[in-house]
């Protein structure tokens, strides 16, 4: 069984998020997509199977399935259009999360994705002990969103891991404005075992609505300020999310499975 890794988010290897991708002629049992997941040891690992001209998507971490992945369908994508089937131009995936679409536009991946709602929280003093630092506001939608003043707040921080794995929400954001880009963030999944992702696309379902409203405009480029570095290219227009990046194959292998 083959298996590709890719760096998403990026056009050099080493940095971007990176993700494990099989494409599969049919479904493995669940136990085993766990296992692979835990033998790769990346945040995600993607299994896709064609069922009836459609795509079917799956992301599992080594925890386990998880219902929403930015850099691993954009890395299931590239395999597709790269590797699979170069003359493919878009590609429309069945997932926990409903119909995702991704089309090619030169190099760029544009992947439409489902913005989440932002509610307002008090800042409260757990907050600021697991993050180190305090935010000049808090959100909350499926995950925790904490904005500061500053990028070097961002860069900087050094959080509580522990203590972030307590607070609310399935994923914690911390982002600011960005000074060769519209913002910075970076971002912490204790709750799936990760202490922080590289790259997160599906955080930047809470963090471009945020910066779209902020900044009032449409388009917003981001950074995410992690070891590795990303930049997503996003829009956010009439309620409607697309967020764009870059990616470069790593490797190619096969699994004795």
């Amino acid at each position: 069984m083959k298996q590709y890794v890719v760096d998403a988010f990026t056009n050099r290897v080493f940095t971007g998020n990176p993700a494990a991708v099989c494409i599969l002629g049919e479904w493995l049992d669940d136990q085993t997509m766990l296992l692979i997941a835990q033998e790769n040891n990346l945040s995600e690992t993607a299994f896709a199977v064609k069922q009836n001209g459609k795509y079917q998507l799956r992301w599992f971490t080594p925890e386990g399935e998880i219902d929403l992945c930015g850099h691993a369908t954009l890395a299931t994508a590239f395999v597709l259009m790269n590797e699979v089937d170069t003359t493919l131009k878009d590609v429309t995936f069945s997932t926990l999360s409903g119909d995702l679409t991704v089309t090619r536009e030169d190099q760029l991946y544009h992947m439409i994705f489902p913005p989440f709602d932002l509610n307002r929280v008090e800042l409260t003093q757990e907050m600021i002990d697991a993050l180190g630092a305090t935010p000049t506001e808090v959100y909350l939608g499926r995950d925790l969103l904490c904005v500061f003043e500053n990028s070097e707040q961002v860069i900087h921080l050094k959080p509580d891991i522990e203590k972030v794995k307590q607070l609310d929400g399935v994923l914690v954001h911390v982002t600011a404005p960005g000074n060769d880009t519209d913002c910075v963030s970076r971002s912490f999944a204790p709750k799936h075992g990760i202490a922080e992702d590289p790259v997160c696309g599906s955080g930047h379902c809470h963090i471009v609505p945020y910066w779209a409203k902020t900044l009032n405009q449409p388009n917003i480029l981001a950074y995410q300020a992690s070891a590795r570095g990303g930049t997503l290219y996003t829009t956010f227009k009439d309620g409607q999310l697309t967020l764009a990046g870059e990616a470069v194959l790593f490797a190619k292998s096969e699994l004795y499975i």
